[in-house]
C-alpha cells in the first residue's frame, strides 16, 4: 500500500482544520485528487481560535481570498498585536505588537540603542519605536500599501470555516453528513483504508487526514501515534469560552488579562466579543474559573459557558502510515500567542509541498514530523517564557511558574538575553527577534549590558536616532483613521 498512488484523499472532520485543508488541496492540487470530507454536525467544534498572526495572510495570498469579501463574511476586525495585563506583575501591562521595533545596525539590534538611552534617560517605552504598537494603542488602523502596517485578523472561527466550505465545494470537495462508526485498516501493512459511517455509507480513501480535534480518532485512537505531554511546562488544561454582546467599538489587538491561576482572553469582533479563560485546574475549579470570567466580561452573555478539557503537548508522530494529523489532533498549544490557526496552516502548507502522489515513502513522512516537531517546539518555549519569566508571587500558580524547570532551549534563549541582550531566530522558527525582544523586556528581563559598537553614536547622536525613529512612528499613526470608521469604510458586515 506504501507504494500506491494516491488519489482519493479523505477528511475526517470540519471545523477550522478540516475546511482550511479541504480548501487549500482542492483549489492548488484539486485537478489531480478526489477529495471528501465527513463532519457530522450532531459533533461541536472547539470554535474559540478567533484571533490570528499575520501569516494567515500569506495564507489567502495563495488561495486568492479576496480580503474584504472573507473579513465581511467573517465579521473580523484587525489585529496589530496582544496586550499581556498582569503577566509581569499586578498592574504591569504591555504590548506584543506585530512589525519590527526601530533599526537594526550589521552588528547589533535596536534593543541595544534603546538600552543605552534607557541608562542615559532619553529612550521612550520600547513599544513607542514601532508604529504597529502606536496604532494600537492609539486605536487606528489602515490597510496601506507596501505593507506599511503588519496585522492579523480578529474573526468568527465558525463563519470562516463556512467561508472556506464554501470554496472548497467550489472546487470539487464532497461533503459526507455523519459521524464514523469504524476505521477500517489493511492488515498487512496497518494503512486506514476506510471510514465507515452511522449511516452504513463507507468511504475509501488513499491518504487520511485526521481534523478529528482532541479526540484523535483515526491518528492516535486507530494508529496510536503516542503523544508527547508538555503539562509540566504548560500547566493550564482547561478553558471556558463565552460570547458576550459589544459594548464599544472594537479595538485593534487581543487582550490577555492574567489572572490568580491563569489568564483570560478578550476578542473583539465587528458584531461580539469573544471571551474565555485558560486556567489550571490543579489551582481552580471548573465553577472558580466561571465566576472568574463571568465577573470580568463586558457587555451580556450570549450563550452558556463552555468548559473545554486539553493536555498541552503534541502528537509523537504528526503523519503516521497513510494518516496526517491537522489541527488539535495533532496537538494543542494554549492560545496565547494566537498559534492554533497558524499551526494548521502549516501543517496543509507542508503536506501539500511533500504531497505524496506516487505513494507514500519513509524519508517523506520522517522529514514532515521532523519539521513539524520542531517548529511547534519552538512555539512551546515561546509560551513558556511568559509564565516563567514573571515577578508575579501572589499565588501558587505564579510562584510554580516562577520555579519550575524549563526546557534548556529556552534557558539559553533567557540567559543569552539576560547576559548579553542578544537574541536569535532559527530558520523556520515562527517568532522572530523582536517577538522575543518584547516579550522579554514587557516581562521584566533587562538585559545587564549592550553591545559596545552603540558607542560609537555620542550622546547627541544617540538621541536623534532614537528621536527620529520614536516620531517617524508617531507621525504615521497620527494620519490613520480610527479601527472602526476605517471597518466601516473597508468591510462592514451587511446586517
Amino acid at each position: 500500500m506504501q507504494n500506491r498512488k494516491i488519489h482519493r484523499v479523505v477528511i475526517a472532520g470540519g471545523g477550522t482544520a478540516g475546511w482550511m485543508a479541504a480548501a487549500a488541496l482542492s483549489k492548488l492540487l484539486g485537478r489531480t485528487l478526489d477529495i471528501t470530507l465527513v463532519e457530522s454536525d450532531a459533533i461541536g467544534t472547539v470554535g474559540v481560535g478567533e484571533a490570528t498572526i499575520p501569516t494567515l495572510l500569506t495564507f489567502h495570498e495563495l488561495l486568492q481570498i479576496k480580503e474584504q469579501e472573507f473579513l465581511a463574511a467573517v465579521k473580523g476586525t484587525f489585529k496589530l498585536g496582544i496586550s499581556f495585563e498582569n503577566w509581569r506583575d499586578l498592574g504591569q501591562d504591555y504590548i506584543h505588537s506585530f512589525g519590527w521595533t526601530g533599526k537594526d545596525c550589521w552588528a547589533a539590534g535596536f534593543q541595544h540603542f534603546w538600552l543605552k538611552g534607557r541608562k542615559l534617560g532619553i529612550s521612550h517605552e520600547f513599544g513607542e519605536y514601532c508604529k504597529e504598537w502606536v496604532a494600537a494603542k492609539r486605536n487606528r488602523f489602515a490597510v496601506l500599501p507596501n505593507q506599511g502596517l503588519n496585522y492579523a485578523y480578529h474573526i468568527d472561527a465558525s463563519a470562516y470555516a463556512q467561508f472556506l466550505r464554501k470554496m472548497a465545494e467550489e472546487h470539487g470537495v464532497k461533503r459526507l453528513e455523519g459521524q464514523i462508526r469504524q476505521v477500517h485498516r489493511d492488515g498487512e501493512s496497518g494503512f486506514i483504508t476506510a471510514l465507515e459511517l452511522d449511516s452504513d455509507a463507507r468511504i475509501d480513501g488513499d491518504l487520511f487526514i485526521d481534523c478529528t480535534g482532541f479526540r484523535g480518532l483515526l491518528i492516535e485512537q486507530t494508529l496510536k501515534a503516542g503523544y508527547e505531554d508538555w503539562t509540566h511546562w504548560l500547566p493550564c488544561n482547561s478553558a471556558v469560552a463565552v460570547q458576550t454582546e459589544s459594548v464599544g467599538p472594537p479595538i485593534p489587538y487581543t487582550r490577555s488579562i492574567a489572572h490568580e491561576a491563569g489568564w483570560q482572553w478578550r476578542i473583539p469582533l465587528q458584531h461580539r466579543v469573544g471571551n474565555g479563560v485558560v486556567f489550571s485546574r490543579d489551582h481552580w475549579t471548573d465553577q472558580q474559573a466561571i465566576d472568574k470570567l463571568l465577573g470580568n466580561i463586558e457587555g451580556k452573555p450570549l450563550t452558556e459557558p463552555r468548559v473545554i478539557r486539553f493536555s498541552a503537548g503534541q502528537r509523537r508522530r504528526h503523519w503516521y502510515r497513510n494518516c496526517v494529523a491537522v489541527g488539535l489532533s495533532s496537538g494543542f498549544i494554549e492560545p496565547l500567542e494566537s498559534t492554533s490557526i497558524h499551526l494548521i496552516q502549516r501543517s496543509v502548507i507542508r503536506l501539500m509541498q511533500m504531497f505524496p502522489y506516487d505513494g507514500i515513502r519513509q524519508p517523506d513522512v520522517d522529514e514532515f514530523n521532523k519539521q513539524m516537531s520542531f517548529e511547534i517546539e519552538n512555539v512551546r518555549d515561546f509560551i513558556i517564557l511568559h509564565y516563567h519569566v514573571t515577578e508575579r508571587t501572589d499565588s501558587p500558580f505564579w510562584r510554580h511558574c516562577r520555579s519550575m524547570e524549563i526546557p534548556q532551549t529556552l534557558r539559553h534563549r533567557i540567559e543569552l538575553f539576560r547576559q548579553t541582550g542578544r537574541v536569535f531566530k532559527v530558520p523556520t522558527e515562527l517568532f522572530g527577534e523582536n517577538s522575543w525582544i518584547q516579550v522579554m523586556l514587557g516581562q521584566g528581563l533587562v538585559p545587564e549590558q549592550y553591545h559596545p559598537i552603540v558607542n560609537m553614536m555620542d550622546d547627541e547622536e544617540l538621541k536623534r536616532f532614537l528621536g527620529g525613529i520614536h516620531d517617524a512612528a508617531a507621525r504615521l499613526v497620527e494620519q490613520l483613521p480610527e479601527h472602526q470608521r476605517f471597518l466601516d469604510h473597508y468591510c462592514r458586515t451587511k446586517s
